[in-house]
């Protein structure tokens, strides 16, 4: 890999890297876990090249790794490079709240490239994975994935229609009166059925603090990054639903899970 620039962002789960070749940006993530292996073999291919990190792990990286590499901040690099990756797909948005979930979801005010962060959560991919792993014992992100796809959050969670049953509730029956709330009357629920619900709440969560946040600022663009939207359907469906229903307008951006790498880079 011939390249003079490269970009990484470092958290606590996943390393994230982008670099240019041949006028061609190229995205790869690694697992912390194999951060060994990974940066050996970085720096071998990559040697010479200018480095900058960003994340939680980006001292460590420049410590051991990447004495001359450059640190950015987690919160310039992220809204930097969403506003990159925006404008590389033609989203033009002057005023709106960037919303990272990562491990856990922080919240960011944009308006005309001025960048504010505003609100954060501990609820997130860190959630989804933990509970995850106590309610079904399995670990890997993609297993978890793929189990609520298949479930049915209503199996496992207590809606407004079931509460004023048989009468007509005065909101949407179908709006979630509590998360896992039907588990304690029933064992008979899957585990995809209960993930499902995981899943249901974290954007549930989400999208009702957006919306707050929206609100107090008067923003209508909420645009969606984060790697816990990766390959994640049904987390994506639901965010979108929920702000949809609250009239804002979500915008998932490809590639936004790579936000803060790309900042990095850009700071070079």
């Amino acid at each position: 890999m011939k390249t003079v620039k490269i970009g990484i962002d470092a958290g606590g789960t996943l390393l994230k890297m982008i670099y240019e070749e041949s006028g061609r940006f190229h995205y790869k993530t690694y697992s912390m876990d194999d951060l060994q292996s990974s940066m050996s073999w970085l720096k071998v291919t990559a040697a010479g090249a200018y480095v900058a990190l960003t994340g939680g792990q980006s001292e460590f990286l420049k410590k051991n790794y990447f004495p001359n590499a450059i640190t950015v901040s987690e919160f310039q690099a992220n809204c930097e490079g969403a506003a990159f990756l925006m404008k590389q797909e033609g989203i033009t948005k002057e005023n709106y709240l960037l919303i990272n979930i990562g491990t856990g979801t922080s919240i960011y005010l944009c308006k005309a490239r001025e960048y504010t962060r505003i609100l954060g959560s501990g609820i997130g991919g860190g959630t989804f994975l933990g509970l995850g792993k106590l309610i079904t014992g399995i670990t890997d992100f993609s297993d978890l994935v793929s189990l609520a796809r298949n479930g049915e959050a209503a199996a496992a969670d207590l809606l407004v229609k079931d509460i004023y049953h048989p009468s007509k509730p005065p909101i949407d029956g179908c709006l979630t009166a509590s998360n896992f709330g039907k588990i304690r009357k029933s064992e008979d629920v899957s585990n995809e059925d209960k993930i499902a619900s995981l899943t249901n709440m974290i954007a549930e969560t989400i999208v009702l603090l957006s919306m707050q946040a929206a609100s107090q600022h008067r923003i209508n663009d909420i645009v969606y990054i984060g790697n816990t939207l990766k390959n994640n359907m049904q987390l994506n469906s639901r965010i979108g639903f929920y702000t949809n229903m609250l009239g804002l307008n979500p915008v998932f951006v490809q590639n936004g899970e790579y936000s803060g790498a790309v900042g990095a880079f850009l700071s070079l």
